[in-house]
C-alpha cells in the first residue's frame, strides 16, 4: 500500500497544480510549520474564546500565505521547483492584508462610517489579492463570479432596467467587502474558521493513523469474493473515506489507486471502472458529518444546530450510496463478472479487528454530536484529543501485542510524527475551503448591497410562470453550470444565496410548505453532481488519470451513473419525510420536528431504497435480465409511489401512503414474472 500511497500523493499534486518540494529543502519545512502553526492556532481558539472577526481575520491570512508559497502563478515545470520572490512578497502582503483586520481590530470598530483612506487603499489591494490567491487554488471560475458581482455592484446604472440599480461607490463597495462582517469577513468564512477547519484536520489525522488504508482493506476483504467486488468495494470504501473527507478528488485518489487497477482486472472496462470510482467519491461529499463543509454552512445560514443538518441529510445520502451499490451490481451482472477468489483477499475477521481502533474516534465524535448533542466545534476538538492519544500508542501497542517485540523509541517517536504531519496536511486541506468561503462571500456581500436577490425573483417567477417545478429546473440548471468552476461549497454559498430564498416563496405561492433546509440540500445536491459533469468535472479527470482513460467519457459515464442522485432533491423537497421532517412552522420554514416513531423512519428508508433502486433499473436497463421498453417505462411508474407517497395518494385518492407503497411493491411483482417468463 506504500506505493499507493506515494502515488496518492503525487496525483493530487499533480491535479491541484501545488509545488511538493522534498523532506530535505527548506522550502518543504518553511510550509509546513506555517501549516502546522494555523492548526495549532485553530486548536487554541476553539477551547479559548477569541473575537470571531478576530479569529476569521488570522484564519484567512494563513490561508493567503500558504496559497500563494504552495500554488505557483501557473502549473508548469519551472514555476512548480522553486518559489519566486514576487511569491513571497505577495503571500506577505496577503497574509498582512487579512491580518489587518486583527492588528487593527479596535480602530476600525471606532472609525466606523468614518474609514481612513488607508483602510480602503490597502482592502483594494487585499481584494485584488484574494481573487488572485483564488484563481491559483480553486480555478477561475469563482475569481470571474466574484468580479462580475463587484462590477454589478459599481456599474449598476447603466444595465437594462429590470436589473439596474443605484450604482455604489469604491468606498462603500470595499467597506462592505472587507471592513465589515457583511461581505469577506462574513458567515462563510466564520464557519471555516469555527467549524470546519476542525473537521477537516480529524479527517487528516484519521488519514495519516492509517485509517483511510482500513476502510479499503476492509472493504474489498468483505465484498471482494462477489460479481464485481472491487466496484462494490470502491463504493463502500469511498463512502467510507467521504465520512472523514470532504473532497471528491482527494476521495478518487485515495480510495482510486487502489481500487480502479483491481475493478479493471476484474474485467470492467476503464471508462466504467474510473467513473465508478468517481460517482462513489462524489456522493462521499453527502455522507455526515463532513459533508464537504456545507453542512456546517447551512446550519449557521438557517440558524439550526449542526446535529438537525446531518439527521436531515442522513436517509438521502445512505439511499444514494445504496444505488450506486445496486448499480454496480447490474453493470457486474450485464458484463458477466465473477467475484475475486476467496483465498486472494485479506481475511475478513482480522482485517476488521486490524482497525477497530480508528472507529472509536469516529463513533466518539457521533455520539457527542447526536446523544450529548454538544456543538460541533467542541465535538471534533475533543475527538481530534481522542484520536491523538490512540495515535501515539498505537505503534508501541502493535510492536507490543501484534508484532511480539520490545518497545522501540522509535515506535513512541512514531506517533508524534504522524500527529504534525496530519497537521500540516489538515491545514493544506484547508487552503482552497477558506479562499472558496471568503471569495463567495464577496457574492453574498454583493447580494445585500444591491438587493439583487428580488430582482432574481421577479426573473424566475416570469420565466417559471408560478410553475414551482420549472423553478426547481432552473436551480438545478444553474447550481450545475456554476457547479463546473467552483468548489462544492462555494457553489452552494453562491446559488443558494441567490435562489433558496426564491425557491422558498416561489413554493409557498405554489401551496407547497417547504422548510428551508430542503431548498438548501437541493442546491447542495446539484452542486455535488457538477464535480463529474464534464467538460471541467475534475474528479472525473483525477480517476481517468489513474485508469488511463478518456476524462470526457469517464465524465459522462460517472454523470450517468449519479443521475439517481439527481432525482433526490426533487423527491425530498416535494416529500420532506425523506429529509425525517414530520411538520414545518408555516410562520417559520427555519423551524420543523423530526419523525421521532422509529417504525415509521424504518419504512421511509425502505420505500426510499426501493424507489432508488426503480430508478436505477430503469436509468441501467437492467433487473434479472436486461429490461425491454415496457418494463424501464413501469420501473419510472414506480418511483413516485415509493418517494412521494403524500402526492401519489392525494391525487389517486387513496386511503394513506402505505396503499401507494403496496402499488409499488405490486409493479416490482409484474416486472420480476415478466422478467421470469
Amino acid at each position: 500500500m506504500q506505493v499507493n500511497k506515494d502515488l496518492e500523493e503525487k496525483l493530487l499534486s499533480e491535479l491541484e497544480g501545488q509545488r511538493n518540494f522534498p523532506s530535505t529543502h527548506i522550502y518543504y519545512w518553511i510550509i509546513s510549520l506555517i501549516a502546522f502553526a494555523w492548526s495549532l492556532f485553530q486548536l487554541y481558539v476553539s477551547y479559548f474564546p477569541v473575537n470571531s472577526t478576530i479569529v476569521r481575520s488570522i484564519h484567512l491570512a494563513f490561508a493567503m500565505v500558504l496559497a500563494f508559497l504552495i500554488y505557483p502563478i501557473a502549473k508548469k515545470p519551472k514555476f512548480l521547483k522553486t518559489i519566486p520572490w514576487y511569491d513571497w512578497l505577495l503571500a506577505i502582503l496577503g497574509g498582512l492584508g487579512a491580518a489587518y483586520i486583527a492588528i487593527d481590530y479596535v480602530g476600525i470598530s471606532n472609525r466606523i462610517g468614518d474609514f481612513y483612506t488607508r483602510d480602503i487603499v490597502i482592502g483594494v489591494i487585499f481584494i485584488i489579492l484574494l481573487l488572485e490567491a483564488g484563481r491559483r487554488v480553486i480555478g477561475i471560475a469563482l475569481s470571474i463570479v466574484a468580479l462580475v458581482f463587484l462590477a454589478y455592484d459599481k456599474f449598476g446604472d447603466v444595465l437594462p432596467e429590470l436589473i439596474s440599480h443605484k450604482p455604489a461607490s469604491i468606498e462603500k463597495i470595499v467597506t462592505q467587502m472587507y471592513l465589515t462582517t457583511e461581505g469577506i469577513f462574513g458567515v462563510p468564512l466564520g464557519v471555516s474558521a469555527g467549524f470546519v477547519f476542525l473537521f477537516v484536520l480529524f479527517g487528516s489525522l484519521l488519514e495519516r493513523a492509517g485509517a483511510g488504508e482500513y476502510f479499503i482493506k476492509l472493504a474489498y476483504a468483505l465484498l471482494g469474493k462477489y460479481s464485481g467486488g472491487p466496484a462494490k468495494a470502491s463504493v463502500v470504501a469511498s463512502g467510507l473515506t467521504g465520512i472523514i473527507s470532504g473532497s471528491s478528488t482527494a476521495n478518487v485518489v485515495t480510495t482510486g489507486v487502489f481500487t480502479i487497477p483491481l475493478m479493471k482486472k476484474a474485467g470492467f472496462p476503464p471508462e466504467k471502472a474510473a467513473a465508478i470510482e468517481v460517482a462513489a467519491s462524489t456522493n462521499g461529499q453527502l455522507m455526515p458529518p463532513v459533508m464537504g463543509a456545507a453542512a456546517f454552512i447551512i446550519a449557521e445560514f438557517l440558524g439550526l444546530s449542526y446535529t438537525d443538518v446531518i439527521i436531515a441529510a442522513a436517509i438521502p445520502a445512505i439511499v444514494s450510496y445504496l444505488a450506486l451499490f445496486y448499480i454496480v451490481h447490474l453493470e457486474a451482472k450485464k458484463l458477466g463478472l465473477k467475484g475475486e477468489d476467496e483465498s486472494k483477499l485479506p481475511p475478513k475477521l482480522k482485517t476488521f479487528i486490524s482497525g477497530l481502533h480508528y472507529l472509536i474516534p469516529v463513533a466518539y465524535l457521533m455520539y457527542v454530536l447526536i446523544v450529548l448533542r454538544q456543538s460541533a466545534q467542541m465535538a471534533a476538538f475533543s475527538a481530534i484529543w481522542l484520536l491523538m492519544v490512540i495515535m501515539i500508542v498505537q505503534s508501541p501497542f502493535k510492536a507490543l501485542f501484534i508484532e511480539k517485540r520490545k518497545v522501540t523509541k522509535q515506535d513512541f517517536i512514531q506517533g508524534f510524527v504522524d500527529i504534525f504531519h496530519g497537521m500540516v496536511n489538515g491545514a493544506k486541506n484547508m487552503v482552497p475551503i477558506a479562499l472558496a468561503t471568503a471569495i463567495a462571500g464577496i457574492v453574498v456581500g454583493s447580494i445585500t448591497l444591491t438587493g439583487i436577490g428580488q430582482v432574481l425573483l421577479d426573473v424566475i417567477d416570469t420565466l417559471a410562470n408560478g410553475n414551482i417545478l420549472i423553478v426547481l429546473l432552473l436551480t438545478a440548471f444553474i447550481s450545475l453550470i456554476l457547479g463546473m468552476g467552483l468548489p462544492t461549497t462555494a457553489n452552494y454559498i453562491v446559488v443558494a444565496s441567490l435562489t433558496a430564498p426564491v425557491m422558498l416563496e416561489l413554493a409557498q405561492d405554489a401551496g407547497f410548505l417547504i422548510p428551508a433546509i430542503a431548498a438548501h440540500l437541493f442546491v447542495f445536491y446539484f452542486g455535488i453532481l457538477a464535480d463529474d459533469t464534464p467538460p471541467v468535472g475534475i474528479a472525473a479527470y483525477a480517476a481517468a488519470g489513474i485508469a488511463k482513460a478518456d476524462p470526457i467519457k469517464t465524465g459522462l459515464q460517472g454523470f450517468a451513473y449519479d443521475i439517481r442522485t439527481a432525482i433526490l432533491p426533487f423527491m425530498f423537497f416535494f416529500n420532506t419525510e425523506l429529509l425525517l421532517i414530520a411538520s414545518v412552522n408555516e410562520w417559520d420554514v427555519n423551524e420543523f420536528s423530526f419523525i421521532t416513531d422509529p417504525i415509521k423512519i424504518i419504512v421511509i428508508f425502505i420505500t426510499a431504497m426501493l424507489g432508488m433502486f426503480s430508478f436505477s433499473s430503469a436509468t441501467q436497463g437492467y433487473f434479472i435480465k436486461r429490461c425491454n421498453f415496457l418494463e424501464r417505462i413501469l420501473f419510472l411508474i414506480a418511483v413516485p409511489f415509493f418517494m412521494l407517497p403524500n402526492i401519489t395518494s392525494k391525487y389517486l385518492h387513496l386511503p394513506n401512503e402505505y396503499f401507494s407503497y403496496l402499488i409499488g411493491i405490486a409493479i416490482w411483482i409484474v416486472i420480476f414474472f415478466l422478467q421470469r417468463k
